[in-house]
């Protein structure tokens, strides 16, 4: 069985658009919908070292519109091309808010989140796979860049570092 480009999973999973159940509200993840070259920076908790990083975000609707889905492609040193994480949003019409699922298995992250808008971007309030809180915030949004900052609290919220910052421009 495969699951290439025009296969039946492929054809049932991707949508061409939002639906049109709450358009205004699919604009906030829709805006992100394409693919962008994302350069940035991510501290190492660990020994506090912050490492260099370029990946491509590619961002389609899912689920007939209902939700977004990303992937996040980097380059391997032998040059091959390796997709390593995926996060799906989905707007939630009775919260009023999006869901959102982030999952990179190599790097054993599972994170869940809730979005809303925030001061012209998109916030994202969760928990990580240590239960410690993050928020990840977009900001400086347009039709074709963005900024993004991940942050996370060693206090339950009161006090947040800044783990990674990424600024991407759209390919398509």
């Amino acid at each position: 069985m495969t699951t290439a480009a025009g296969s039946p999973f492929t054809e049932a999973l991707v949508s061409e658009d939002a639906t049109s159940e709450y358009p205004a509200r699919m604009r906030r993840f829709g805006q992100l919908v394409g693919s962008w070259a994302a350069r940035g920076h991510r501290l190492d908790e660990a020994t506090g070292e912050w490492h260099d990083r370029e990946f491509t975000w590619i961002v389609a609707f899912i689920l007939d519109g209902r939700a977004v889905q990303d992937i996040e492609v980097v380059e391997t040193e032998q040059g091959k091309r390796e997709t390593v994480a995926t996060g799906v949003r989905v707007y939630d019409p009775l919260a009023g808010a999006w869901r959102v699922s982030f999952f990179s298995p190599k790097t054993g992250e599972y994170c869940h989140l809730i979005a809303t808008s925030y001061r012209g971007g998109i916030r994202q309030d969760g928990t990580q796979t240590d239960e410690r809180p993050i928020r990840w915030n977009f900001s400086e949004i347009t039709a074709d860049s963005y900024v993004w900052d991940g942050w996370v609290s060693n206090d339950g919220g009161s006090n947040w570092e800044l783990t990674e910052h990424v600024e991407a421009t759209r390919i398509t």
